[in-house]
């Protein structure tokens, strides 16, 4: 059944946090740089240490694209809301002035 391992492991990794995921990954470069892991467990290390970056890499993508969409609906409204703040101003001033 190590295709259900394998869609296990999926499963976990996307329900794994960010905060989770980089912890794990540090544990795992950790251990690799004590040079103490057996051949085997230094792949399957390896293994899960690129598995982890991965993870990491797509969520911090995911938080950058969100964060450029919030920026543009807010730069947006609030370039609009300045424009029309000034023409505002500006008419009230026109009127002070006649």
């Amino acid at each position: 059944m190590p295709g259900n391992t394998a869609k296990n492991q999926t499963k976990s990794q996307k329900a794994l946090s960010f905060e989770a995921a980089l912890a794990e990954l540090e544990q795992v470069v950790a251990d690799m740089e004590a040079g103490q892991l057996p051949l085997e467990e230094s792949l399957a290390a390896y293994k899960r240490g690129a598995e982890l970056l991965q993870h990491c890499r797509g969520q911090l993508e995911d938080a950058q694209l969100q964060v450029r969409m919030l920026e543009e609906g807010t730069l947006k409204n609030f370039a609009d809301n300045l424009a029309g703040n000034l023409s505002g101003a500006g008419d009230a001033v026109k009127r002070e002035d006649a």
